[in-house]
């Protein structure tokens, strides 16, 4: 009974977060906080994942984030990557190449 009203708690903790990530992920202003965005978006989607497989007890939920988590991973690592190549791009223009 506790852990059923603990779950659904935080299964609305989660959601609520989800919609604050998803705001600042459409609105920016920048590409860094939309990185950050997305990379916390992943994280409570693994979150929720995980309170579905505890209130439903089933293995699948587990499996599922654990898929997630993963990409989630390495997309927030390809996308740093991009973020820092082009920083040392525009680092490395001339003003006059500059638009």
């Amino acid at each position: 009974m506790i852990l059923s009203v603990a779950l659904d708690i935080t299964f609305g903790a989660l959601v609520l977060a989800m919609t604050f990530c998803a705001y600042r992920l459409l609105r920016g202003p920048s590409l860094p906080d939309r990185i950050l965005a997305l990379d916390t978006l992943y994280v409570n989607a693994v979150g929720v994942l995980l309170v579905l497989g505890l209130r439903q007890d089933t293995q699948v939920y587990f499996e599922a984030a654990l898929v997630i988590a993963l990409l989630g991973f390495v997309g927030t690592v390809f996308l740093s990557r991009y973020l820092l190549g082009r920083a040392a791009e525009d680092a490395a223009r001339t003003p006059e190449e500059t638009p």
